[in-house]
């Protein structure tokens, strides 16, 4: 626990101090940067402090090491860490420059966040038995970070959006404990119903600010899996019943999507709201190419 702790109270401290170094003079930015500081660190040490008493308390503890998991669920929890850590920066980002801070500092203090964050949770699983510090996980956590602050450096906006989808599945009634036991559960933890989206704006990518094409109507492209009842391996039983076999199978999606970002507004309660929806990929037709050498088509897939 005390390993942990100071893992919280070392990012905690150099987020503070970085944070003293971006404030400007003027009066109003500087308070209004403070709060959003602030909020956000008493939010972030509270959640971490929260999740390791709910979750990792009640494994046992080990010497820091090290496990290799990037053959785990067909690299959907990868999946997982690059969306979190690109979502998490973008409100990073959009909360801290909404009160007043320069582009530049917004960027690198807004978009890194999803990536302290996760990168804690992998400091917790290097200290328990159970898990360990995983390169891979911290590659995917970088590559969400990334393709944010890289986007908003190059083109001041998200042309290409990761984004998030779920459908319910049968697996999950095989094995609850590990793929949820109700439905708030599931969502995160059924990779099988889990797809997560490249999202990119048509115009901005490839037609000029006078085109009259839709500002709004994206391109995208889907990764998910199918089949998994284990993490590396499915299970053949659980409390002694026999599961079913399935085939593991990766799924390739090719959909369309809307940007709601570009929907004007001037309402800062709507453009919140439009920021919210944007995590979530829109249900619309959708063709499916899995590894199975199947092409399927969706007329609507969540």
């Amino acid at each position: 626990m005390k390993k942990t702790l100071v893992a919280i109270l070392l990012i905690f401290c150099v987020l503070s101090i970085t944070a003293q170094d971006t404030l400007r003079d003027d009066a109003r930015v500087r308070r209004n940067v403070r709060i959003v500081l602030g909020t956000e660190a008493t939010l972030y040490a509270a959640s971490m402090t929260g999740l390791y008493f709910a979750w990792y308390a009640g494994y046992p503890q080990t010497s820091f090491h090290f496990y290799d998991d990037n053959a785990e669920w067909l690299l959907m929890d990868k999946g997982g860490h690059l969306a979190t850590s690109y979502i998490v920066g973008s409100f990073g980002y959009q909360l801290l420059k909404d009160a007043g801070l320069d582009e530049k500092r917004s960027i690198w203090l807004g978009g890194t966040l999803g990536f302290a964050f996760l990168t804690t949770i992998e400091v917790f699983d290097g200290f328990s038995q159970g898990w360990g510090f995983s390169w891979g996980d911290m590659a995917a956590n970088a590559l969400g970070a990334g393709l944010f602050i890289g986007q908003q450096f190059l083109w001041h906006e998200q042309r290409i959006m990761i984004k998030y989808s779920f459908h319910t599945t049968e697996f999950p009634k095989y094995r609850p404990d590990l793929l949820g036991e109700n439905l708030i559960q599931q969502t995160i933890k059924d990779y099988n119903g889990i797809t997560v989206w490249a999202s990119c704006n048509f115009k901005s990518l490839f037609l000029n600010k006078e085109s009259k094409f839709p500002a709004w109507l994206n391109f995208a492209f889907g990764y998910g899996a199918t089949g998994m009842t284990g993490g590396f391996v499915n299970a053949t039983e659980y409390h002694g019943k026999p599961i079913p076999y399935y085939e593991r199978q990766r799924q390739f999606y090719f959909s369309l999507d809307v940007d709601f970002t570009k929907i004007p507004t001037n309402n800062k309660f709507l453009k919140y709201t439009f920021k919210v929806l944007n995590i979530f990929k829109l249900p619309f037709p959708t063709v499916e190419y899995n590894t199975g050498d199947e092409w399927k088509w969706h007329w609507v897939y969540f």
